[in-house]
């Protein structure tokens, strides 16, 4: 008889203790695989709502001549005339090797004028990137969708009494407010804002831009190399990474991979015990199995490989068993966690074969030991039990 069918008929012959056996294994695997999953999608989903929450990258034109702010970032009507980015800039940065990792590229032009008798900053912007870089944006009317349409903050509504749906004249050109922005705490509540190619042309600023946004996916992204990276592609530019909301992201993914590192980690050391238990206790109870294999002429590595392959193909079966409890948990518990019923957990492969190792190897680990002394059992002891 061969090893393999000593081993499987061991098995189903002692059906009700493997059974237990590979639920613990299961339940051991499928936690892991579940704490894996989980800490991976909101990992990804933390990252991917902090990356739309903000810019976490700045360029800006090289120059020490400006007197305005905005977001704490100089602009005057001086260093307008020698120092700004332009379009070909937002297409070279679009194009650097990382580019994969660019989310929003969110254009800027400033321009300082005078409305009914008061300087206002007048911001060109794109207006669907500037929505999706600043979710914390709320407008009162709807965003503008023609080029003589545009939305002002809620401190320039205030002081120059405007309301959705009225008209203003910006350099001689009449302009439909079609909403206006509700309070942010920020320099954007006194400003006005149009469409950057709209604010170009009315100003005569030809494809100038003043800065540059950019929200960079940050879920273990390289954020000093896009930083390199756009400086060699805009030399003229000084490229900052915004280094709170770097770490802010960067820290809140750290703390799901040690959560999730630490609670495998005692699983792991649990399902060692268990398997450690199970297969030392079922060699305490084989003595006059391993008398008679020895009688028969089986030699000690023989016996080693028919507990080991058992121990093997139970934790195949827990593996495969485990994977599968895990992601249909991880499916359950990810849309709560994240708060988002549409996110959705598919089944990987790649995790499949994971859950089949590391299972193999934690039942290896556990059942080694146990298989060993099963080969050191003195075949005296053993013959005596026949």
């Amino acid at each position: 008889m061969k090893i393999y069918s000593i081993a499987l008929q061991s098995i189903k012959r002692k059906k009700s203790k493997n059974i237990l056996l590979i639920a613990g294994l299961l339940l051991s695997v499928a936690s892991v695989i579940t704490i894996m999953t989980v800490s991976k999608n909101i990992n990804e989903n933390v990252a991917a709502a902090l990356d739309e929450y903000g810019a976490n990258i700045l360029v800006t034109p090289k120059s020490d001549n400006l007197s305005l702010n905005y977001a704490g970032i100089s602009i005057s009507s001086t260093s307008y005339e020698s120092h700004e980015l332009n379009n070909e800039d937002i297409i070279k940065i679009r194009n650097i090797k990382n580019k994969k990792n660019i989310s929003i590229v969110a254009p800027k032009l400033f321009v300082l004028t005078e409305i009914s008798g008061k300087n206002v900053i007048v911001a060109g912007i794109k207006t669907n990137e500037e929505f999706r870089l600043k979710k914390w944006w709320k407008l009162r009317g709807k965003k503008p969708d023609a080029s003589d349409e545009i939305f002002i903050g809620a401190n320039l509504a205030g002081l120059l009494s405007l309301r959705v749906k009225d008209t203003l004249t910006i350099s001689g050109e009449k302009f439909i407010i079609t909403g206006v922005l509700e309070k942010t705490g920020a320099q954007d509540d006194g400003m006005l804002f149009m469409s950057v190619d709209k604010a170009q042309s009315l100003f005569s600023k030809g494809n100038k831009i003043s800065l540059i946004e950019i929200a960079a996916l940050c879920y273990d992204c390289p954020i000093d190399e896009i930083v390199s990276q756009i400086s060699a592609k805009l030399p003229g530019a000084s490229v900052t990474p915004i280094k709170q909301a770097i770490e802010s992201k960067m820290t809140a993914i750290h703390r799901f991979e040690h959560f999730s590192l630490g609670v495998s980690a005692i699983i792991l050391i649990i399902s060692m015990l268990i398997v450690f238990t199970n297969i030392n206790a079922s060699v305490n109870e084989r003595t006059r199995e391993i008398g008679i294999f020895q009688a028969v002429g089986f030699r000690r590595i023989h016996i080693m490989q028919i507990i080991l392959l058992e121990v093997i193909m139970i934790s195949l079966t827990a593996g495969a068993l485990g994977y599968i409890t895990g992601i249909l948990a991880a499916k359950f518990i990810v849309p709560i966690l994240s708060m988002n019923s549409n996110v959705s957990v598919g089944y990987d492969i790649n995790i499949l074969f994971l859950s089949l190792i590391f299972s193999v190897l934690l039942g290896m680990l556990g059942g080694f030991y146990p298989a060993y002394r099963a080969t050191r059992l003195d075949p005296t002891a053993a013959f005596r039990a026949l």
